[in-house]
């Protein structure tokens, strides 16, 4: 026989834990003294994943959003824009056996401000809070 099959082994798939998702919101209104300069023609977004070490606790899902926005509002300064407009975002706890995982998908419309710019919270942060810490 010329060829041999190889299979792969079979590995367990990530169940679904937890998720949370929060629609695009406005993180500014017209009656806030914010001087935009010039905004995005889209949106920009980003899917980061990390893998626990330990039990989730309540905080690793609001940690990863809190951690997610940054770097996304850090990959927008990078094309000179440095406020987001609009922010929407997705958090997921995974678990594969003994192992965990949270991934968080960011989005955001960046626009450059004039003066400085208030920072905020993400969107909604809160519903993360007093999750129990068996699930997050």
């Amino acid at each position: 026989m010329l060829f041999t099959i190889r299979t792969r082994r079979k590995e367990a798939a990530w169940e679904v834990v937890d998720s949370e998702t929060v629609d695009p919101v406005p993180m500014y209104y017209d009656d806030e003294d914010l001087d935009i300069r010039r905004v995005s023609d889209a949106d920009t977004s980003a899917t980061y994943i990390f893998e626990l070490r330990q039990l989730p606790k309540r905080d690793h899902m609001r940690n990863a959003v809190l951690f997610s926005r940054e770097q996304l509002l850090q990959s927008a300064m990078l094309n000179q824009y440095n406020v987001l407009l609009l922010e929407s975002w997705t958090c997921t706890l995974y678990r594969r056996g003994k192992h965990h995982r949270v991934e968080v998908r960011y989005s955001g419309r960046p626009a450059y401000a004039d003066g400085k710019v208030p920072r905020r919270l993400p969107p909604f942060i809160r519903v993360l809070e007093g999750r129990h810490p068996s699930i997050c």
